[in-house]
């Protein structure tokens, strides 16, 4: 099987990054309405509890599958699933902070998502070393 396909969930994409912020900065951030319209999309306003409804400015829409304050974030986004989690390092002072998505539709989707995640990545890592 190709890297990145599997049987249960499609194609899918993981990306992370290790930041050098403790896990209630990453995740006071990553929730907020900055940090949401970051990774999820302009609009997009999450209802911290399941099978709420979103929609982005771009029409996008999805529902909250899982929200665990200061751990992750899962919520579908078209056909699509999108999961934001956030783990300590030992020391306590830095997170590993990881995207993942999966049912996407093809290798091709899969790269340009990887590219998208990365993207995200970097601008999240700029937000927080400014703060």
């Amino acid at each position: 099987m190709p890297t990145g396909l599997t049987k249960d969930a499609g194609w899918q994409i993981g990306v992370s990054r290790t930041l050098p912020h403790p896990v209630p900065v990453v995740w006071d951030f990553i929730s907020s309405s900055e940090g949401v319209a970051l990774w999820l999309g302009p609009g997009a306003v999450l209802v911290p509890e399941h099978g709420a409804p979103y929609r982005t400015a771009a029409g996008v829409t999805g529902e909250v599958r899982g929200y665990r304050p200061r751990d992750r974030i899962r919520v579908t986004h078209g056909t699509t699933t999108v999961q934001v989690a956030l783990a300590p390092t030992a020391d306590g002072a830095r997170t590993m902070l990881r995207f993942h998505q999966e049912h996407l539709a093809s290798a091709e989707e899969r790269e340009q998502r990887r590219a998208h995640w990365r993207h995200i990545l970097d601008r999240t890592a700029a937000v927080l070393d400014r703060r």
